[in-house]
């Protein structure tokens, strides 16, 4: 239920622009990220970050959008977004007692693997290089293609790139994890 409560506020721009345009889309999806995070407090009493920093940032630039009818504001905001997960990843090699990236992935592996510091570092990286790298793709696309290329990279590109390059690393993961000594 949660993944689908995720990509709500997604397919709620998407069938916005689709029905009414950029705009109107812009404003359905402040929407949407205010229902999610208000959803994410009545079932678990608390907000995710990842909600709690994405709304704000949907809020933030879809504001700079609709006030002064420039869709670019709204176009940054998944680079923004992408940037501040890559510099955070980074943070967390030295700050936390856990990867967010082992924390992540580790249930993939099972209770009874494990991997190496080592490895997860190496991942961690991994992950910040490619949310960088998203993050570029993404003002690649909103500058140089048309708003519609752009929307659906958004919602279809960006969500695949994200599941094919996690999926991708569960078998190599699989084939490093070890049991524990």
């Amino acid at each position: 239920m949660q993944p689908l409560l995720d990509l709500a506020p997604l397919l709620v721009f998407l069938v916005a622009y689709y029905l009414e345009g950029f705009y109107v889309a812009t404003g359905a999806l402040m929407v949407a990220m205010v229902v999610l995070v208000a959803v994410d407090w009545l079932w678990h009493r608390r907000v995710s970050t990842m909600h709690a920093v994405s709304t704000a940032l949907v809020l933030v630039f879809g504001t700079a959008t609709l006030l002064l009818h420039d869709q670019r504001f709204i176009q940054w905001k998944p680079t923004v977004f992408f940037w501040l997960i890559a510099a955070a990843l980074i943070v967390n090699r030295w700050v936390g007692r856990q990867l967010i990236v082992e924390r992540l992935l580790a249930p993939v592996l099972g209770a009874d693997r494990s991997l190496p510091r080592e490895l997860w570092l190496r991942v961690n990286t991994w992950w910040a290089a490619f949310y960088a790298s998203i993050g570029v793709a993404n003002l690649a696309v909103a500058w140089n293609m048309s708003e519609r290329f752009w929307v659906n990279f958004k919602v279809f590109g960006l969500t695949a790139l994200t599941l094919a390059f996690m999926f991708a690393q569960i078998p190599w993961l699989l084939r490093q994890a070890r049991a524990p000594a």
